[in-house]
Formats: C-alpha cells, sequence, structure tokens
C-alpha cells in the first residue's frame, strides 16, 4: 500500500523502518544516474571501433547526456512538486530504463547520440525527486541530515565506482554492457518504490510556464556547453555566442519569475543568505572535486602507467573519504553553526590541494592518494551540509525546486571543474613541454597540445632514445600543470571558505531576528500564515 499526500508543510508520518527503506529504494537511481556520469569514458574507444562515429558525433555522444540533464533539472524539480514527486519519479525510472536498452543496441552513432539525449531528458527527474522525497519523509533534522549524506555517498560513490564497474564489464562483455546495468536496479527500484516511497507534491501548484520552461532550457544548455568548448578549445567565438545566449536567456528567465503569481522557480529564494551561500558552497565543491578527478585521473594513468581499473580501484580510499566525512557531518551538525562547520569542509578541500602542490613527474602514488582523500573528504563533508541546508531553507513545497537549484550547482560545479582547472593545467603543459627537435611537425602539435597526445607520439618514434625523451617532458610538463592548477584551487576555496562563512553568520543572525518577530495574520480570525509557521520551523534548523 502506498501513501498518498498532498502537503503543506508536513510530510507523512512513517514508522522508522519504513523511512530508511524508502531512503536504500532512493539510493537505487541515485547510484544509476551518478554511474552513467563516468562510465561511458571508458567505453568510448571500443564504441568507435564499432559505431564509427565522426569526431564531432563522438563529442556529442559523450557531450548530451549531461547538457540535457543540466538543462531539465529546474523544470523537472518544479514539475515534480506539481504533479508529484514520485509519480515523475516513477515515469523517469521506466523511461531511463528504456533508453538504456536502446543505447546498449544502437546501430549507429546518432542512434547513441539520440537515446544519450533521452537518457538526460529521463535522467533529470530522478536526482532532484529523490532528494525532495528525503526532504519530506525525514522530518526530523538529524534524520534528514543523516539520510542526505547517505545520499550524496551514493552519489559520490556511483560517480567513483563507474571507471571500476566500466573496466570490468568491457574486459568481459561489448560496449552496450555499460548501458544495460541500469536495467536489472531500474526493474528493483520500480517493483519496490511504489510500496515504499510515498507520494508527496506541494499544495500550491499554478499553471506549468512553458515560456519559463524554454528560457530555463536556454540558460542552462548553452552555459554549460559554453564551458566545455573552452575546456576543448579555448575562448573562441562559439563559446562566446553560446555565453551571449546563456546570459540573455537567464535574464529573461529571471525577469519573468519575478514578475509571475505562480513561478516556475521562486528565484527569491536566492535572498536568503542561507538558501545562497549553500548553493554556492555546493557548486565549489563540485568544482573541486570533478576538477581533481579529471586531473588524477590522467595523472595515475599517463604519468604513473596505471591501467584504467587499477587507477580507479586507487581512487576508492578518496571515495571512502567522502562516504566518512559525509556521515560525520551529519553527526556533529547539531553541535556547531553551520558557519563554521561549512568553512571547515571547504578547508579540508583546500589542504588536499595544497598537498597536490608538491606532485612532480616522480611522485609516489601515496601522494596523489593523499590528495584525492583530502579533497573528496572535504567535499562530503560539505555538501552533506549545504544540501540539507538547501532543504531546511524552504518550505517542503518547494522541496523539488529547491533540489533541482542543488543538483543544477552540482552539474555547473562539475562542468566549470574540467574547464577551469583543466584549462590552467592544460596551458602550464604546452607552455614546458620540451619536444625533440627530430620529431616531425604533425607529431609536434599532437604531442604538445595533450599528454595522451604526448604519450602516443612517444610510443610511434622510431628511435627508443628519442620517445622516452618526450615521455619524460610530458609527464613533468603534465606534473608540474597539475601543481599549479593545485595552488590556484588552494586559492580559490580559501576565498569561498571565508564568503560562505561570512554569508552564512549573517543569514543565521537574520534568522534570529525573524523567530523573535511574532507571527502575522492571513486573516481578521488570527490563521497564521503557513510561510511563517515553515519558517519558524526551519530557519532553526541551523
Amino acid at each position: 500500500m502506498s501513501i498518498n499526500v498532498a502537503e503543506s508543510s508536513h510530510a507523512p508520518s512513517l514508522s522508522t523502518r519504513r523511512r530508511w527503506l524508502t531512503l536504500v529504494a532512493l539510493m537505487l537511481p541515485v547510484l544509476l544516474v551518478s554511474i552513467d556520469n563516468t562510465v561511458l569514458s571508458f567505453a568510448v574507444p571500443a564504441l568507435s571501433r564499432d559505431l564509427q562515429p565522426t569526431a564531432t558525433q563522438l563529442l556529442w555522444i559523450v557531450d548530451i547526456y549531461p547538457l540535457v540533464l543540466a538543462g531539465l533539472l529546474v523544470t523537472m524539480g518544479t514539475l515534480g512538486d506539481r504533479l508529484g514527486r514520485r509519480r515523475l519519479l516513477l515515469i523517469g525510472a521506466t523511461g531511463f530504463g528504456v533508453v538504456s536498452v536502446w543505447a546498449a543496441f544502437s546501430a549507429d552513432a546518432s542512434h547513441l547520440i539520440a537515446a544519450r539525449a533521452a537518457m538526460g531528458i529521463f535522467g533529470a527527474t530522478l536526482m532532484p525527486a529523490t532528494l525532495a522525497l528525503l526532504r519530506n519523509v525525514f522530518t526530523d533534522d538529524g534524520e534528514r541530515r543523516f539520510a542526505i549524506a547517505v545520499w550524496a555517498a551514493g552519489f559520490s560513490g556511483g560517480a567513483a565506482l563507474g571507471p571500476i564497474v566500466g573496466g570490468w564489464l568491457l574486459e568481459h562483455f561489448w560496449w552496450g554492457s555499460v548501458f544495460l546495468l541500469n536495467v536489472p536496479v531500474l526493474v528493483i527500484f520500480l517493483i519496490a518504490a511504489p510500496q515504499l516511497v510515498p507520494e508527496s507534491r506541494g499544495s500550491r501548484a499554478g499553471r506549468f510556464d512553458l515560456v519559463s520552461v524554454a528560457l530555463s532550457i536556454l540558460a542552462m544548455v548553452p552555459l554549460v556547453y559554453a564551458v566545455k568548448t573552452v575546456a576543448h578549445d579555448g575562448l573562441v567565438p562559439m563559446a562566446l555566442v553560446l555565453l551571449a545566449v546563456a546570459a540573455t536567456a537567464g535574464w529573461l528567465f529571471v525577469r519573468r519569475q519575478l514578475h509571475r503569481p505562480d513561478p516556475l522557480l521562486d528565484v527569491r529564494l536566492f535572498q536568503r543568505p542561507v538558501f545562497a551561500a549553500s548553493v554556492a558552497a555546493n557548486l565549489v565543491a563540485a568544482l573541486g572535486m570533478a576538477g581533481l578527478l579529471f586531473l588524477l585521473a590522467q595523472y595515475l594513468q599517463l604519468v604513473l602507467g596505471l591501467s584504467p581499473m587499477v587507477a580507479g580501484l586507487w581512487l576508492l580510499p578518496g571515495l571512502v573519504g567522502t562516504v566518512a566525512l559525509g556521515l560525520l557531518a551529519a553527526a556533529v551538525a547539531d553541535r556547531a553553526p553551520l558557519h563554521v562547520l561549512v568553512p571547515i569542509g571547504i578547508g579540508v578541500s583546500a589542504l588536499g590541494y595544497a598537498v597536490g602542490t608538491t606532485l612532480t613527474g616522480h611522485s609516489g602514488i601515496g601522494v596523489a592518494v593523499a590528495v584525492f582523500v583530502l579533497v573528496g573528504a572535504g567535499s562530503g563533508f560539505t555538501e552533506t551540509l549545504t544540501n540539507d541546508a538547501i532543504l531546511a531553507a524552504v518550505p517542503p513545497a518547494r522541496a523539488g525546486a529547491a533540489s533541482s537549484i542543488s543538483e543544477t550547482a552540482y552539474e555547473l560545479g562539475s562542468a566549470f571543474g574540467v574547464a577551469i582547472l583543466g584549462s590552467v593545467a592544460s596551458a602550464i603543459y604546452r607552455d614546458r613541454v620540451a619536444l625533440p627537435e627530430t620529431i616531425a611537425a604533425g607529431d609536434r602539435a599532437t604531442a604538445s597540445e595533450t599528454l595522451g597526445g604526448a604519450v602516443e607520439v612517444a610510443g610511434a618514434q622510431g628511435d627508443p632514445g628519442v620517445g622516452a625523451a618526450l615521455l619524460d617532458s610530458a609527464r613533468e610538463a603534465f606534473a608540474s600543470g597539475l601543481a599549479v592548477t593545485a595552488a590556484a584551487g588552494v586559492a580559490l576555496l580559501a576565498v569561498t571558505a571565508v564568503w560562505v562563512g561570512l554569508a552564512l553568520r549573517r543569514g543565521a543572525r537574520r534568522d534570529d531576528a525573524e523567530r523573535a518577530q511574532p507571527l502575522r495574520p492571513l486573516d481578521p480570525a488570527g490563521t497564521t500564515d503557513p510561510e511563517d509557521a515553515t519558517r519558524v520551523l526551519t530557519s532553526g534548523a541551523r
């Protein structure tokens, strides 16, 4: 039997056992979406041999999923508030499973691109719905924080497991197996969710605004694509055009939301210091984690010479650190204020980047692992606290919209991490790599662009001495770029920690002042405004 709730500010009352079983069920789609973010990179060589995509098609096979996902998160989060979060989650899970089969058996590159785009559409329904449902199932502050810590651990765990699972599948099966992995897990979820997950929706849903939907997509998709373009090609005219489109659409979207009685997204939420600072901290934590993972994966494989699967296994301690510190954050959240704890989490990540400044082409693997453990631990600690703060800062009826903002911050942070930190590392690499004079002009261009290109060129040299010299120089140049990037990461994280700490402290003071004010009535009979009641219930959570 399932529970259906049209909520105002209260969630259904579930037994303790039922609440934790609900969390287990909601973890399944979270794991799959995060695994799909990283697993495809290992299947690219095999699918390239089978489908023979053009360079442009290959780029779209990789990029279309996160682009569509990021573009639709806000829309799907708000749609769940209006139509029902469990309903949207079940629809999304069904669609995700079906198009995963389509992707696995795609006969050509165009079909795979279309399937990946469809996976992005259905994937966008999953993440905000799961987080919003947790907000309504776990009404106790301590339980909710622990549940969100587990949720965040599942998301981080899926991202780390992607390379390992993908590597194992590709050693035993064909490239489509990385997509078929989704199907049995989603079947289990579709059987369990109707029995375990209660339905919930906002109580004041208005007319769905298709113009706002279009504007939100026009703001998000070009922005993410521009970031990826800058990371790959630099600040080319196409990137500037995309940024201009995103900025214009974003301005029009915000303006429309401010003038509508039932906005698709209540942008006034960003006037709450705790909410805005938590979103910013979430974005920067994701930026630091994604940027480091992008660079460390290359360092472990191309500098230290590890296989993809072995490199993934060496990253597991970082996953353990992420999970452990996320759970610790839930345990200590009631013992210290948010404006102290969140900067501590960001500071731990900054310490990891500080260790990263010591990396060289001959550093031991222990240094790289220590860097990832510290950055992962700091990110897990920070994201648990900020995800909880984002949800606690809004009424339950807006949980889906708040969750979508949290997820959008994560997606943008991940894109910016690869673009910004990756671009810094690439610039240092190109400046410091030394190419032997005997290398042909075409090979020189390839070797000077990326470490992967240098490894390929070095292996093709007829003179082993020339290849070895090139390889040593390229590895040292990449390690040097990674060290400089780490120094930039320390600066970015330190500034963010100070700013977020001050903003959260200011928000806590404002909340204290608001709690001291009497509730305003809606009518002469003295009925309490539900927004005021929710504010008193939630603003004290920190």
